[in-house]
């Protein structure tokens, strides 16, 4: 099941090569005023955490309208972005609630950890030990967010409540899914987020709830059958031939096939 999905995940990229450059444009642009925002009220402490939130919320929005557009690419549709208003319409609110959970982060990252820090002794690195694996441990629950916005639920309640039963019931396969995402973030440092960039990330958790789903619709049909033992080779058939096999020359010059 991971190897397919890596294979849809990479084909469904190529196959909307523009439209990841242009949704991966529009990220560059808003981390650039992410990070600027703080620097120009830099005068003022206040006004400098404002624009940081401004920047994190605005940030959150867009990946969440963004994540909308990538379920449609993972769903074998063209989309077009004159939708993307209407997705952020539709999504703004989920968005707001983790610009919350990330500034609470943030907060964790640059402010209690260094104090713990500072503080030094067991007690410390405890503290220290504890908020790392805590903040790791919802990035890699985090990563089901937006994906189950899209496709299970729209109450915040019940989002967050799949996100965690997901995560704990495919706990192997969040850490890959985890790891994957690092992957693809360090190769786009050379691109300058160009490529693969935040676009694909956001494609690649969508591709993997969508997959992912299957094994529920199968144990929903089938409530005696073991939860280790997923036919997953039976589940993917239809995509598996939507998606087909490709040679180099036929994904550059797909005329000449």
């Amino acid at each position: 099941m991971i190897g397919f999905l890596i294979k849809k995940w990479f084909f469904d990229l190529w196959d909307n090569l523009f439209r990841l450059i242009l949704i991966n444009l529009g990220f560059i642009f808003l981390m650039g005023v992410l990070v600027y925002l703080p620097y120009i009220f830099r005068f003022s402490t206040l006004l400098s955490y404002i624009g940081l939130v401004i920047g994190i919320v605005g940030l959150n929005i867009y990946a969440g309208a963004s994540s909308l557009l990538c379920r449609d690419i993972a769903d074998y549709k063209s989309p077009g972005f004159n939708e993307f208003p209407g997705y952020v319409k539709e999504i703004w609110k989920q968005a707001v609630v983790l610009s919350v959970i990330t500034i609470v982060q943030f907060f964790i990252l640059t402010v209690v950890m260094p104090f713990y820090f500072t503080m030094g002794g067991v007690p410390g690195l405890f503290a220290i030990s504890v908020l790392f694996w805590i903040n790791i441990f919802w990035w890699l629950v985090g990563q089901y967010y937006f994906p189950v916005r899209a496709r299970l639920d729209s109450e915040i309640r019940k989002i967050l409540k799949k996100c965690f039963i997901i995560f704990f019931d495919n706990t192997g396969f969040s850490v890959f899914l985890g790891i994957f995402s690092i992957v693809t973030f360090l190769l786009s440092i050379f691109t300058a987020f160009l490529l693969p960039g935040m676009g694909s990330i956001l494609l690649l958790h969508q591709v993997a709830l969508k997959l992912r789903l299957y094994k529920y619709d199968y144990l929903e049909k089938n409530p005696g059958a073991k939860r280790k033992n997923i036919p997953w080779e039976v589940l993917l058939i239809e995509d598996k031939e939507r998606v087909g096999t490709r040679t180099l020359k036929g994904m550059i010059f797909p005329w000449k096939e």
